[in-house]
């Protein structure tokens, strides 16, 4: 069961770019992050910041919204940036070799509930919210993360 570790209040797209490169450096093959929230929530922000900073570099991080997924190689291994939006069964998420990568590579997934039952249990969440004047970040784990953040800097 996923707890709550930290919210963060983001100001801006450059806030939530630095955060996920604050978070970057704990995450590594195997690890799945959730992130869920509403369009505009700043999921993808998200995910621009966290695969810039595992690259090492900027780099033009386009959404996978049409493509469902992008990869990138890093020095660790692949990062798999999935938007499954557009996906009606999670046995669709499973065709495009999610299970695989789940223990092979880095997953960042958008839209995570179209997962269903095929979610990582050890999955670490992400709960995206806008308001009027912040983006919202809840990030939840279960027990084995709660212990790996006691060392994030974040």
């Amino acid at each position: 069961m996923a707890t709550p570790i930290l919210t963060r209040q983001i100001s801006d797209e450059t806030a939530m770019a630095a955060f996920a490169a604050r978070l970057a450096p704990q995450i590594g093959i195997g690890d799945t992050l959730l992130l869920s929230g509403s369009i505009g929530a700043g999921k993808s922000a998200f995910a621009r910041g966290f695969i810039r900073a595992k690259l090492g570099r900027a780099e033009d991080v386009p959404s996978p919204t049409f493509t469902l997924v992008q990869t990138y190689d890093t020095a660790e291994g692949e990062i798999w940036h999935c938007d499954l939006y557009r996906l009606t069964h999670p046995d669709e998420a499973l065709e495009l070799g999610l299970d695989a990568a789940f223990e092979t590579a880095i997953c960042l997934i958008e839209w995570p509930d179209r997962l269903g039952d095929a979610a990582p249990e050890n999955a670490l969440h992400l709960a995206f919210s806008a308001g009027p004047a912040s983006h919202e970040v809840v990030v939840s784990g279960n027990p084995d993360w709660q212990a790996r953040a006691k060392v994030w800097n974040v």
